[in-house]
């Protein structure tokens, strides 16, 4: 058995969990107020501040640190890499100090992995952060060189689903051919071709289907004349890409049960909404299919939406015809983090260097 430390930042709250194996044994959700954050210029200067109340909270739990086989940390925003568990290597550690590829509190998940594992002498891994990019060279295209498709999506819960759903049918995860769909704040529908993620749209950023908080794929000539009018900062229409964008912008909510709410009582606005995101996520489903030239062994959905039985159905009247579905809803990052350090440690599968 295996004792696991999960450490999984966010920018205002810090999640921890302690697994034996795969048993969950204690999960914390940490809040840390503005007022307590304030004085911290960068994301790193934080490192102490949340070390410190994660010990004090173990502590008080009554759990003795030094009984800890391995440290698992979110990982944060590295160069690109493939997917894996991770070692948290000097070079890792000093790109996540430095945000290789930008500022982000899930940068400290693999800095306090490294320090709190160095001290009681045990192991520090990252798994699968959302920089993961094995896209084939053919699907960088975008038709504007300067500007390459970018892999920035759900990796990790995108990852554990499809590693779930193989070993429930105990066939390798190499072996498949799966389209899953991660439905949440974001959306991304990723193409796992031979246990790789061959193309997956830029869900950061907004590509694909719009979603809860982002606009998804929009028109892209009046996106520059929005830019252009002197009308916005960018920042302002960032905003509305990411965070006011997708259910936001149309009815001020990001939570689809409010959706499914109005719609009941009648309201015409949020059903159309409602059709109009099964069918932009249908779409993407099916030019994912086009990637495996249509030979698809399961479409996989997940996600906080994925608890909505409307939208299943939805999705599975538009897309069915393609693959049958299975359904794995939520999210469970601290057991995905659990399970690719058990990976590792159990030998099933070797840790990656970076």
């Amino acid at each position: 058995m295996y004792r696991i430390l999960i450490i999984n930042p966010g920018s205002t709250s810090t999640k921890i969990g302690v697994y034996e194996d795969e048993k969950q044994v204690l999960e914390e959700t940490l809040r840390h107020s503005t007022e307590e954050l304030k004085d911290f210029a960068m994301i790193i200067d934080q490192k102490n501040f949340r070390k410190a109340v994660i010990l004090k909270v173990l502590e008080d739990k009554g759990f003795d640190i030094n009984t800890i086989d391995v440290v698992v940390g979110r990982g944060g925003m590295l160069k690109p890499i493939s997917g894996g568990t991770y070692a948290v290597t000097d070079d890792l550690l000093e790109d996540l100090k430095i945000g290789r590829q930008g500022q982000h509190a899930s940068n400290l998940g693999g800095v306090l992995a490294r320090e709190i594992g160095d001290e009681i002498g045990v192991p520090s891994y990252i798994v699968d952060p959302v920089v993961v990019d094995e896209l084939e060279p053919i699907a960088r295209y975008s038709g504007v060189p300067e500007l390459p498709r970018r892999s920035v999506f759900h990796a990790l819960n995108q990852k554990a689903v499809a590693k779930r759903y193989a070993k429930e049918h105990g066939v390798p995860y190499s072996s498949l051919n799966l389209i899953v769909v991660h439905m949440g704040g974001g959306v991304s529908v990723g193409s796992h071709i031979g246990g790789r993620i061959v193309d997956v749209n830029n869900a950061l950023d907004g590509e694909g289907a719009f979603s809860p908080e982002r606009a998804g794929g929009v028109p892209a000539g009046d996106l520059v004349k929005m830019c252009f009018s002197g009308n916005y900062t960018q920042a302002q229409v960032m905003k509305k890409l990411v965070g006011n964008g997708g259910f936001n912008a149309y009815l001020g909510t990001n939570d689809m049960r409010d959706l499914v709410k109005m719609k009941n009582e009648g309201n015409q606005k949020a059903s159309d909404l409602i059709d109009a995101f099964h069918y932009q996520v249908a779409k993407d489903i099916g030019a994912a299919a086009t990637v495996m030239k249509g030979k698809v062994d399961q479409i996989i959905l997940t996600g906080g939406i994925a608890y909505n039985a409307t939208t299943v159905e939805a999705l599975k009247e538009r897309a069915g015809w393609i693959a049958p579905f299975t359904v794995y809803p939520g999210e469970d990052e601290l057991l995905a983090l659990a399970q690719g350090a058990i990976r590792v440690m159990s030998g099933e599968e070797q840790v990656c260097k970076y």
